[in-house]
């Protein structure tokens, strides 16, 4: 299995492998503690109807028509927080261009636990509670983060896990937009 072997794969831009500590494995019930595999693209995103920090629904028909990074992550996952600055500027860079990015906690404590925190991180971008359905739909998410590149057809267009950087998440939304 490749977490047995120090590395975590990834398809991000086609890169095969990314160091071990660039992701966060699994340690709630929520999220599998099974060895990861890459999650798969080129097909329609499923659908996403979870309920934001304030309790009001989001759905993926929100943002029809977009570029969407759906990015899994956790409060306590340091690489996820490390990607959050990055995400915040892609999102104030390129939202007129039609890029959202849609940030999907999976921390156990729900909204009471992730709203300081994006407040404090200063996220300018929807974040929403996810729950088990979500990470089955999206292949069973095993590692946080785990982030899918959503065209405007909605096709899951690049997938990938671990932490990616600005250039990273550039490479795979600039020609989509």
């Amino acid at each position: 299995a490749l977490i047995a072997t120090g590395l975590i794969a990834s398809s991000y831009l086609g890169a095969t492998a990314r160091p071990a500590g660039s992701a966060c494995l699994a340690m709630m019930p929520l999220l599998a503690q099974a060895n990861a595999v890459a999650p798969a693209t080129s097909h329609m995103a499923p659908p996403l109807e979870l309920k934001n920090l304030e309790g009001k629904p989001v759905k993926f028909s929100d943002f029809k028509g977009k570029v969407v990074i759906l990015n899994f992550w956790a409060t306590w996952c340091p690489p996820c927080r490390a990607e959050i600055p990055d995400l915040v500027a892609l999102q104030k860079q390129y939202a007129d261009k039609g890029l959202v990015i849609v940030g999907v906690s999976m921390d156990e404590g729900g909204a009471d636990v992730v709203k300081p925190f994006v407040t404090k991180a200063g996220i300018n971008y929807p974040v929403v509670v996810g729950d088990a359905k979500i990470a089955a739909d999206y292949g069973g998410i095993e590692v946080l983060p785990t982030t899918f590149v959503i065209d405007r057809k909605g096709v899951v267009v690049k997938a990938g896990q671990g932490g990616a950087d600005k250039a990273t998440f550039e490479a795979a939304i600039k020609p989509l937009l």
